[in-house]
């Protein structure tokens, strides 16, 4: 093995926290590498987001939805087109062409920030040194004064279902079948599973959703939970929640899944043509080497950090693999704060203004307190809420469905939450990340002129709201 090659940092993994990282480091001018061995051996940058995650999924999500609208919706605005037949060749096909491009870019500017990827497998061997396994099964040693972990995280299993990626597929699985199943059933009512579920629903899969709990979408605010079921229903797609999938068996042509009462009774067999598991996601970092170092990640995998400093000097990690939301801002946040500080700036990220977003159709998305949480605080607030029935931009769209809600200080009136759904939300939620940051009060957002005619003028109609007076519905 060759001499080590000196960096300032090192970085190990290229998804949204390290090449976020990798190209923050190279503008405040330290010497970087990104060290990254692609999904599944793939040679490209971006992680699961890019690759197998935030962006294919968008990809389907949106040309499911176009297919949707050309085949329900056009006629009602007039347009009258010929029954549009799927090409699921050439949907993929566009889905892999966007994701390509998008990993390319991060290639452009790894270069234009002059940040080495280091193409491999990573393994911290000692304070200060990596080694890197390439794809050819070569070693190279790299040493860093700083050392920082973004390796991200993997579906989780379930014991008595083993994914093939055939007929039980997780959420990489569920971006490539080969056919529009039939029937489709998803374990687990996250994110995930409904975004992926709407996917093959809309192109024409029956679709059955387990859910352990007695409700979707666990950490939304309940009430606008409530109102994505329905809707999620009234598209075609079966609940079956407080159930547990004890087994699953795969055939040639199908799938038998094993469901049972979690407060105990008969249990029942579904068949369907695929199953998708989708309960969650563990931290990735098996095989890391953190034993050189004495890090010790807890039960669950994942590292503990303080300002996304670990237990060993020198090694710091970020994304997935630390507590917090499993989301790709969130560590692109942490990325950008944890560099800074290596630096010698001042890096800090505000955990409690990270918003969350449901992609499918309605659009989900929320920051803040839930009114769930508020009431455990046992904290006095008020609520404004706007339907989008009543919003004009919405209405000549007709996309109606949904509302925002704000919750609000009741002495203070600081902005503490906001709740939305409804069309274009995971667009919108940021006026209210902006104003939370801000410490704004709800009657800042009221007295801001919004845009007419928009939908964000439903922003503006909740925090109105708050104090009551609401003036368009």
């Amino acid at each position: 093995m060759a001499e080590a090659a000196i960096y300032d940092v090192i970085i190990i993994g290229g998804g949204p926290g390290g090449y976020n990282a990798a190209i923050r480091a190279g503008q405040l001018g330290l010497k970087v590498a990104c060290v990254d061995k692609g999904i599944d051996g793939g040679a490209t940058l971006g992680g699961t987001c890019l690759n197998v995650g935030c962006m294919p999924s968008k990809a389907l999500l949106h040309a499911s939805e176009m297919f949707d609208a050309a085949a329900n919706h056009f006629a009602e605005l007039g347009i009258e087109v010929p029954a549009p037949k799927l090409n699921l060749t050439q949907m993929m096909a566009q889905k892999a062409a966007s994701v390509a491009q998008l990993t390319k870019g991060i290639e452009f500017l790894f270069k234009k920030n002059k940040v080495d990827w280091v193409r491999g497998a990573g393994k911290i061997t000692g304070p200060g040194k990596v080694e890197v396994t390439g794809p050819d099964g070569a070693v190279t040693a790299l040493e860093a004064k700083d050392i920082v972990i973004a390796t991200g995280s993997l579906p989780s299993s379930l014991p008595g279902v083993t994914v093939d990626q055939g007929r039980i597929v997780d959420s990489t699985g569920a971006l490539s079948l080969p056919e529009v199943p039939k029937s489709l059933v998803v374990i687990g009512a996250g994110i995930i599973g409904l975004e992926l579920g709407s996917v093959w629903r809309r192109l024409g899969a029956q679709v059955t959703v387990i859910e352990f709990l007695d409700r979707i979408t666990p950490g939304m605010d309940a009430e606008v939970a409530k109102t994505f079921q329905r809707s999620l229903t009234k598209q075609g797609m079966v609940f079956k929640l407080s159930s547990k999938v004890t087994g699953a068996k795969a055939s040639k042509k199908g799938v038998s899944v094993t469901v049972e009462p979690v407060a105990g009774g008969a249990a029942e067999t579904i068949e369907a043509d695929y199953l998708l598991l989708c309960v969650g996601r563990r931290p990735y970092t098996e095989g890391l080497g953190l034993e050189s170092v004495g890090i010790t990640p807890d039960k669950r995998g994942f590292i503990e950090t303080d300002h996304w400093k670990t237990s060993a000097p020198g090694i710091w990690a970020i994304g997935d693999v630390t507590h917090g939301p499993m989301l790709a801002h969130k560590a692109e946040d942490e990325a950008v704060a944890c560099i800074e500080t290596i630096a010698g700036k001042a890096g800090h990220v505000n955990y409690g203004i990270i918003p969350s977003v449901v992609y499918t159709t309605p659009e989900v998305a929320w920051v803040g307190k839930t009114e769930e949480e508020l009431k455990a605080e046992g904290r006095a607030y008020k609520v404004g809420k706007f339907p989008f029935t009543a919003n004009s931009r919405a209405k000549i769209n007709h996309e109606t469905e949904g509302f925002v809600k704000v919750l609000a200080d009741a002495v203070t009136d600081e902005v503490l939450g906001a709740h939305l759904i409804g069309p274009s939300v995971s667009e919108m939620v940021g006026e209210y990340c902006v104003a939370m940051e801000f410490r704004a009060a709800s009657e800042d957002v009221a007295r801001t002129c919004h845009p007419h005619p928009t939908r964000s003028e439903a922003l503006r109609q909740a925090a109105m709201g708050v104090e009551g007076w609401t003036m368009q519905a």
